[in-house]
């Protein structure tokens, strides 16, 4: 422990977050920036309580308490910069599991919870909403996919998949 002691002695002018830049690709980050723009509406580089407030607004949310927002401020424990911004969601994304996200996505998908969703409606809603797929992505992504004779995705095992891989490993 003593060498471990010694090394983190020497780092201590770097600053935790420093390391926040790479959590992330490039175009991430730009986007980041693009929505730290949109809430820093002064652009004086720091998030603000009522900046906050109205951004809240602008989306539609105008009943948001200040204690609420103060909270929020106070995961940065100082001024709101864009490293800060920058760094608090990262640990808010790290903490989210690709597997949850994926499930919850599809849970949309089936209102009644079977865990199956159909595998022509899906389709459907793959080309005609958000980023379109091309019918041969749409072929792609289901050939991964555990699909029953009657046409439906489980899609517990295609996340599964997703986020572990394809291989059934015996335990």
């Amino acid at each position: 422990h003593a060498s471990k002691k010694a090394s983190n002695k020497r780092q201590r002018g770097q600053k935790s977050s420093s390391n926040v830049f790479s959590m992330f690709e490039q175009s991430q980050i730009q986007e980041f920036k693009e929505a730290f723009g949109c809430i820093d509406q002064d652009r004086d580089g720091v998030i603000k309580k009522q900046e906050m407030k109205e951004t809240y607004a602008q989306l539609g949310k105008l009943n948001v308490k200040d204690e609420e927002l103060e909270e929020m401020l106070n995961e940065g424990k100082g001024p709101i910069n864009f490293t800060v911004f920058l760094t608090l969601f990262g640990e808010k994304l790290n903490g989210t599991d690709p597997e949850d996200t994926i499930l919850a996505a599809f849970k949309l998908f089936d209102p009644n919870g079977t865990g199956f969703v159909n595998k022509d409606e899906f389709k459907r809603l793959l080309m005609n909403q958000a980023d379109k797929f091309t019918a041969e992505e749409v072929d792609q992504a289901f050939a991964l996919a555990p699909i029953d004779p009657s046409g439906n995705i489980d899609y517990k095992s295609l996340c599964y998949i997703i986020t572990h891989g394809d291989e059934k490993e015996e335990s």
